[in-house]
Order: structure tokens, then sequence, then C-alpha cells
């Protein structure tokens, strides 16, 4: 399973949840007990506690990651394998995942293992990752990036496009029914003033190390490695021509992620 820093996950989920009408069909208000898999830096927890009467625990296999959630969501957490969770049969009213399923190499064994610990209901936020869409006022950043993310989505292992469809599936082979699914966008911005997470985006694009965080996966689809050096040469061009724009206070980008929020019954 990938790993994930915190800056990683506090920046690419900043925003997500201003709006929160596609979390509706987990009726959080009435909850009692709430876990959240795979909770990370605690962005999802933080909202489910902001939203639920009743207690919420955070559930990641990072102690790392969980210090940080404990921190910045106010939430009870635990060490756990979202395949062995540390919790009997039937204790939480509501189980959710954000953005987890996409990097575990059996979903439906990980919905299993939520539907057997809770009493009602579980639920999971997917992004289909092949339908992400970027436009940016350098011309070339829109095209390398749908570049690099055809050659990832053929080189990673699991299923990064899942959505809605494919978590539906994982749901009926765990055994969930009358599962129901809400589109859910994610816009991420950048544009004057810049944030210093956004400065240290650009420069990790002129020096190629974004691209080169994904090398092995890049290379692991038919992308060889001429046609990978290639494309780290005209993304670091990319990326030059990105902290120029940021120089003079033109450099705009706005990323598009469609998440799914699929709920299954017990």
């Amino acid at each position: 399973m990938r790993q994930f820093s915190a800056d990683y996950l506090r920046d690419t989920r900043r925003g997500m949840w201003d709006d929160r009408a596609a979390l509706s069909d987990l009726r959080l208000d009435s909850r009692e007990r709430v876990l959240d898999v795979g909770c990370g830096t605690g962005e999802l927890s933080r909202v489910l506690a902001e939203e639920t009467p009743g207690e919420v625990i955070g559930a990641d296999a990072d102690p790392d990651l969980l210090a940080v959630a404990r921190e910045q969501a106010g939430i009870e957490t635990a060490a756990a394998d979202a395949l062995r969770l540390p919790f009997p049969d039937d204790t939480f009213d509501l189980v959710v995942c954000q953005a987890l399923l996409i990097n575990l190499p059996d979903p439906a064994a990980a919905v299993a293992e939520f539907r057997r610990v809770s009493s009602d209901l579980v639920a999971a936020v997917e992004p289909d990752n092949a339908a992400v869409s970027v436009e940016s006022t350098v011309a070339a950043e829109s095209d390398l990036a749908g570049r690099a993310r055809r050659a990832y989505l053929r080189g990673v292992e699991t299923d990064v496009t899942l959505g809605g469809e494919g978590t539906r599936e994982a749901f009926a082979a765990a055994g969930l029914a009358d599962a129901t699914t809400r589109r859910h966008v994610h816009a991420r911005t950048v544009e004057p003033p810049y944030a210093e997470r956004d400065l240290r985006a650009a420069r990790r694009k002129a020096s190629g190390e974004a691209l080169a965080d994904d090398r092995a996966t890049l290379l692991a689809g038919d992308l060889s490695a001429a046609e990978y050096d290639d494309l780290r040469t005209d993304w670091r061009k990319m990326g030059r021509a990105v902290i120029k724009q940021m120089r003079a206070g033109e450099y705009r980008r706005a990323e598009v992620v469609p998440f799914y929020v699929t709920a299954g019954s017990v």
C-alpha cells in the first residue's frame, strides 16, 4: 500500500468538505459511534466530529499520521490495519473511509471487515483518478499532467479509478445492500497570493521531484526509460514556466477531482 506524508494529505484534501451535501446519506446527525478507517491526518474525521453527536474514532496504520489526526480533529485514534480492525463485531453504527479502497489490492476484503464492525451503515469516499482535469495558465501543464496521469494509471497496482461503480461492486461482494452513490467534486485552485505550499509545489515541478516520486509506477506501465526522461525534461521546463508566471503574479491553476460517496446497509 502506498504511504503518504502528512503534508501531502493536508495539501490534497484542503477545502474538500466545504460543501457537505454529498455526505447526506450517512445520516450523521443520528450517529452514536463512527469509525473513520485510514483516517490519515483527520480531515474527514474532523467533519464527522462536527456533524455527529456521538463519538468518532480515527484508525490508521501510520502512528505519525494518527498523532496529527488527534491534534487536528480532536478525536480518539487507534492504530489499525484496515483488513484486521481491533474491534468486536457491531461496535459502530457507521464505518467510513476516504480514498482508502483505491490503494488496496482487494477493496472488497476491506469492506467486508468494515461490515463486520458496523451494525448499520458502511460508506466509502473514493475518487476516479482517470477523470481528473487540470487547467493552467501555463499552456503545457494540462497536457503534461494528462500524459503523466495516463502513464501512472497503466503502471499502478491498484484500481485508482474506483469511483462509484467500482465501490458499489466491492460493497456488493462484501454483502452490503441498498447502496447509494453521490458525486462530490473537489476543486483545488492556485492563484495569487500564493501560499507556501503552492511555491513548494512549483519548485518540485521545476526540479522534477514531483514526477520522480512516481518514477517506478510510471515505468511499470508501458512507459520506457527514454520516454520517462523526455517527460521529466518537459515537466521541469513547465515547472520553470510556472515559477516565472508566479513571480509576475500571473499563474493560475485549477484541478478538479471527482469523488463518489457510496453508502451501503449491513
